[in-house]
């Protein structure tokens, strides 16, 4: 089992920058994928990044690249989501994710383990 609590969301101004983190508590194994996933107001939850745990291989939505970087400390158990130049479109609840396997898959229905969210709000 893995249990992941994500942290750092808040109200932050269009074009503005913020970093969202996510700790991981239980066995993360090196073939895990970990990744992030938004679900803005009425809109189905969406893919937005997903790293390899071991390797470090990364994988951007095309709304985000560019934008947005994500990074994992193995050593910590943790990701992070460094978001620049953010738009009101990006509000939304962001959760982290994990994979148990290494498809670093962009599909929410292959991820096993889920945070409870973190609220991220951008005004224009």
């Amino acid at each position: 089992q893995v249990q992941l609590v994500e942290s750092g969301g808040r109200l932050v101004q269009a074009g503005g920058s913020l970093r969202i983190s996510c700790a991981a508590s239980g066995v993360i194994y090196p073939y895990y994928t970990m990744g992030w996933f938004r679900q803005g107001p009425g809109k189905e939850r969406e893919f937005v990044a997903a790293i390899r745990w071991s390797g470090g291989s990364t994988y951007y939505a095309d709304s985000v690249k560019g934008r947005f970087t994500i990074s994992r400390d193995n050593a910590k158990n943790t990701m992070a989501l460094q978001m620049n130049d953010l738009k009101p479109e990006d509000t939304a609840v962001y959760y982290c994710a994990v994979d148990r396997s290494y498809s670093a898959s962009v599909s929410a229905s292959q991820y096993d383990y889920w945070g409870q969210g973190t609220q991220v709000t951008v005004s224009s």
